[in-house]
């Protein structure tokens, strides 16, 4: 079973960026599926994106986010970054990195086999 671990959060204001980083270990990297998800309180855990196993594979995005996060996976480093532009206050939340033993590019929560702890990110305005 893979471990995940991120770092990259931090607080920024509206219109800023902020790189996240999800570093897996005692797994096969390449055999996942990666994504990030982000739950701000009160709300629900809600997907962001997410890539193929493969690096430089097929990704997807919510609409939400589409055209000011990009995410890239490395598997020589076992790592995958969420690039995230343009931010808004509406970004502010608790982001997981997760894997699924899957090929898509859209997950949802409980096809993820792996989570890790989050990271805060707050956005302001």
């Amino acid at each position: 079973q893979v471990q995940l671990v991120e770092s990259g959060g931090g607080l920024v204001q509206a219109g800023g960026s902020l790189r996240l980083s999800c570093a897996a270990s005692g797994g096969t990297f390449s055999m996942y599926s990666m994504g990030w998800f982000r739950q701000a309180p009160g709300k629900e855990r809600e997907f962001v994106a997410a890539t193929v196993p493969w690096s430089g594979g097929n990704t997807g995005y919510s609409d939400s986010v589409k055209g000011r996060f990009t995410i890239a996976r490395d598997n020589a480093k076992n790592t995958v970054y969420l690039q995230m532009n343009n931010l808004k206050p509406e970004d502010t939340a608790v982001y997981y990195c997760a894997a699924a033993r899957t090929v898509r590019v859209v997950l949802t929560p409980g096809e993820c086999d792996a989570w890790g702890q989050g990271t805060q990110v707050t956005v302001s305005s």
